[in-house]
């Protein structure tokens, strides 16, 4: 037992180390002691924790579905909504840069009370939404994996979700390290599917620069992959991320801060708008003339076996697991950011997850198509998604709040365009559905 115990103890003190080296290292990069590559890795973190939001399961259940029926001729919709998707994230990041508080707290402080009330009340809704894709899709690429039955499965996500989280009292930096670790195994396994099976490279970048819906199905899919790309809680979550990570002394260390954030921000987004190319390439390489109604993961998994083998099937689950995984400890995080900077109130982890995960194990319980459920849960995002964009534009463009660091009217109409154009898509959306 004492063994056990000093071996425990070793290891956060490693872990608080990291985070203590992590913290001399950004002064340094800050200070000018420090140049080059190694004054810019210290920084990454934030957004790289944020980026986990644009490939989590459900694009998965998008990408698929839009790769299968419509081959290539979404993949436009992928680059627009991953440029918007880096714009609102260095937004975010600047805010709790600058202001020091996160979005849901300046929303708290700047909003009249029933507004917030309401953007909470959209905000829980949607983290419901949000885990409902994650910790279904970890579960079951774990449960095809190792061929649990699903509610074992999703029992072990929510144990190794728990487990990771539990890595944020030794500090920022072990936590950092796990989702990075996550996210390099998504992105090398989507890398090694595109050797597996070569798509048609200029219809992939004829589609991807030019606009197309074929029908009001792919409209459908198109919001989905908005909701899907765009996420509300990681417009919460990064502001929550970078308000205290680093705290800036001056006026030139801040905007020194918001530089590293905005390199970050290209980077890791950058990465995750690759990821969720290449789903979209994959699916409809593999899928869009041999089986082009392919709308589920498990089908596309057992399809994905004959066609090119155990070993890119395999591949296909463990990219899924890990953005599981990863996708529930950001949402997880969220949850919290959202719930008291909104109400001031916070609630233990576990005690968050358990409210969160309850819709699906109800969804597995009832027998409901799980890759249908987690569709419907992004177009829930995407109807959601107006409010945190609409409040961080107008928050971000108050000099009240931001001071000199208040963005330009040029970004502000920009962005604003850019927000116009979710609410229009959702509009359209439900007209659909009415009629």
């Amino acid at each position: 037992m004492q063994t056990l115990s000093t071996t425990r103890d070793g290891v956060a003190a490693v872990a608080v180390n990291l985070t203590q080296r992590t913290e001399y290292s950004v002064r340094a990069a800050l200070e000018g002691r420090s140049t080059g590559l190694g004054a810019f890795l210290p920084f990454v973190g934030p957004a790289l924790i944020a980026s986990v939001g644009y490939m989590d399961p459900g694009n998965f259940a998008t990408n698929i579905e839009a790769g299968s029926r419509y081959g290539y001729g979404l993949l436009w919709v992928v680059l627009i909504s991953s440029a918007v998707a880096m714009l609102f994230q260095a937004l975010s990041a600047r805010l709790g840069i600058v202001t020091g508080l996160n979005l849901a707290e300046l929303c708290r402080e700047h909003f009249p009370r029933p507004v917030t009330l309401a953007m909470w009340v959209a905000s829980e809704i949607a983290a419901i939404a949000t885990d409902l894709a994650e910790f279904l899709g970890g579960a079951l690429a774990l449960a095809l994996l190792f061929h649990l039955p699903m509610l074992v499965a999703m029992g072990v996500i929510a144990i190794a979700t728990w487990a990771i989280l539990s890595l944020e009292k030794h500090g920022f930096r072990p936590l950092e390290i796990a989702i990075a670790a996550l996210v390099t195994v998504i992105g090398a396994t989507y890398l090694c599917e595109l050797f597996i099976a070569p798509p048609d490279w200029p219809a992939v970048i004829a589609h991807t620069f030019v606009p197309h819906l074929q029908d009001s199905g792919a409209l459908t899919l198109a919001v989905g992959i908005v909701g899907a790309t765009i996420m509300p809680h990681t417009l919460y979550l990064h502001s929550g991320l970078t308000q205290k990570r680093v705290v800036a002394r001056s006026t030139d260390e801040r905007r020194k801060l918001i530089r590293f954030s905005n390199r970050e921000v290209m980077i890791a987004l950058g990465a995750a708008a690759f990821v969720n190319l290449a789903m979209v390439v994959m699916a409809a390489t593999v899928f869009h003339h041999t089986a082009p109604d392919t709308s589920d993961i498990g089908a596309a998994y057992r399809t994905l076996v004959p066609l090119l083998g155990t070993g890119a099937a395999g591949l296909f689950l463990v990219a899924l697991l890990a953005s599981g995984v990863s996708s529930s400890v950001v949402g997880t995080m969220a949850g919290q950011v959202i719930m008291q900077g909104f109400v001031r109130f916070r609630i233990p982890v576990t005690v968050r997850r358990l409210v969160t995960v309850v819709p699906s194990f109800a969804v597995v319980a009832l027998g409901c198509n799980v890759t249908h459920a987690m569709v419907i849960s992004q177009v829930v995002l995407s109807m959601a998604l107006p409010l945190p964009m609409v409040a961080l534009l107008i928050l971000s463009g108050k000099q009240s709040v931001m001071g000199a660091f208040a963005i330009r009217k040029g970004t502000i109409a920009i962005a604003g365009a850019a927000a116009l154009l979710i609410v229009a898509l959702n509009v359209v959306l439900v007209y659909q559905a009415i009629v």
